[in-house]
């Protein structure tokens, strides 16, 4: 557990001076680095949230891996970790896919048989808040630009919103390695990878969130994970 936090709060620490030299570069202002800020300094046209890594290129070919645009089909039931129909009549299953992922990357988030697949979204949001995803090497995300900069890196992120109805849906969706403009940030969110009432490799957090009205930005939170590609391990 320890170990895990020290490495979420230098995580944090490095996303922070990573995105701090983007902006420096952005407006010109010259930036000394040391060996762990290096690659913060990007050209202009490098976007908000830096270049994609070699460990974000890595991150974007398990999304696409996933097949998501043709598996973890709405209104039928799936295996949660294939996404491939079961048979019968089903519901979405963006939290089923989020925690297939987590499950490919070796990392955990709350997903069957700990919890059914029936309103699994905002358990895994409650799950997030708590000792448990913290000591499983979870951390809080402040906002777009860090959520867009660390999946640019690597690191497994995820958009959650906790439907305050306990009987409807809440709904996840994993950040993808994108370069964005500030203003495309502002405007359309992280760009996002999901399963839902529509199934994409690449869209955007508004359109994740469509479907629930009042959700994005301000009742969505953010949580990240390191993971094998940003670590080297």
């Amino acid at each position: 557990m320890y170990i895990n936090g020290m490495f979420a709060k230098r995580l944090r620490l490095l996303v922070w001076l990573y995105v701090l030299g983007i902006c420096l570069a952005a407006s010109g202002t010259v930036w000394a680095q040391d060996a762990d800020t290096a690659a913060a300094t990007t050209a202009v046209d490098s976007g908000c949230c830096g270049p994609i890594t070699p460990a974000g290129q890595q991150l974007i070919h398990l999304l696409d891996g996933m097949d998501v645009d043709h598996l973890w089909q709405s209104h039928v039931k799936v295996n949660w970790e294939t996404g491939e129909p079961k048979g019968g009549s089903g519901s979405t299953h963006c939290s089923a896919f989020a925690a297939a992922v987590g499950e490919r990357l070796g990392i955990y988030m709350l997903r069957p048989p700990q919890h059914g697949q029936d309103f699994l979204a905002s358990a895994q949001g409650r799950w997030f808040e708590g000792d448990d995803a913290r000591s499983q090497g979870w951390f809080k995300v402040n906002g777009s630009l860090q959520a867009q900069t660390l999946a640019n890196l690597g690191n497994l992120v995820v958009l959650v919103y906790i439907n305050p109805d306990p009987h409807t849906p809440g709904h996840i969706a994993i950040v993808r390695p994108q370069v964005k403009s500030l203003k495309d940030l502002e405007r359309e969110g992280p760009q996002t990878t999901q399963a839902g009432a529509h199934n994409f490799s690449s869209g955007t957090a508004v359109f994740s969130f469509v479907k629930h009205p009042g959700a994005w930005p301000n009742n969505v939170q953010i949580y990240a994970h390191m993971t094998k590609f940003a670590t080297g391990s």
